[in-house]
């Protein structure tokens, strides 16, 4: 097995990596990590011995926000944006599903 095909098989949701192997990933450093936990955008879980732990998902809510920053963003204001985005495309998820079910909200309002 890869480390590719190993990888895969983890959950997006799976806290896998350590404040250190997330920042080297993300290429930036350890600080950018804790700038954004303390924004509130990602909430790293932690391991019995405290240490940060940051899963697929959250890694790429932080390159989103790398991303933001390296196009002069001010970081409170790209943890906000990508917030709304996450909003925007929760609603959009919602209304999707409300027009594919005709605007009932459960089998017996159709009634």
């Amino acid at each position: 097995m890869t480390a590719n095909e190993s990888l895969s098989n983890l959950d997006d949701d799976y806290p896998a990596y350590t404040m250190g192997r997330a920042a080297e990933l993300l290429g930036t450093a350890p600080g950018f990590l804790r700038a954004i936990g303390e924004a509130r955008l990602i909430t790293p879980l932690r391991s019995e011995g405290g240490h940060r732990r940051y899963s697929r998902y959250q890694l790429r809510v932080a390159a989103r926000a790398r991303e933001l920053v390296d196009q002069g963003t001010p970081i409170e204001a790209a943890c906000r944006i990508i917030i709304l985005e996450d909003q925007l495309e929760e609603a959009q998820r919602i209304n999707a599903e409300y027009r594919r079910t005709g605007g009932s909200s459960s089998p017996s309002a159709a009634a």
